[in-house]
């Protein structure tokens, strides 16, 4: 299995940024791809970005797309999420997730994540 410990949430007001981290252990050799998702109170978790592990490529959500940039550190077997331009509609608990080429490492198994608050 793969280990992974978000950081970097907290509170901000709208319009600030914030970057969160995703550092990842144990059988990190089977990353083929890494993601963020999200979920606020009353709702799904959802997608937000990913990022092929070797190829850095990158999808966004529709709802993040030209604010949020997602990366990584392969060396450090770290995820990034960069998020500009906030706003209150952020606000969730996020969660990083990894995945082999057929599905999650982990399986359906979610960390605690790191929770944003953005006010208004």
């Amino acid at each position: 299995q793969v280990q992974l410990v978000e950081s970097g949430g907290g509170l901000v007001q709208a319009g600030g940024s914030l970057r969160l981290s995703c550092t990842a252990s144990g059988r990190t050799f089977s990353i083929y791809t890494m993601a963020w998702f999200r979920q606020a109170p009353g709702k799904e978790r959802e997608f937000v970005a990913r990022i092929s592990w070797s190829g850095g490529t990158a999808t966004y959500a529709d709802s993040v797309k030209g604010r949020f940039t997602i990366s990584r550190d392969n060396a450090k077997n770290t995820l990034y999420l960069q998020m500009n331009s906030l706003k209150p509609e952020d606000t969730a608990v996020y969660y990083c997730n990894a995945g082999s080429w057929v599905g999650f490492i982990n399986g359906d198994s979610w960390g605690q994540g790191t929770q944003v608050t953005v006010s208004s």
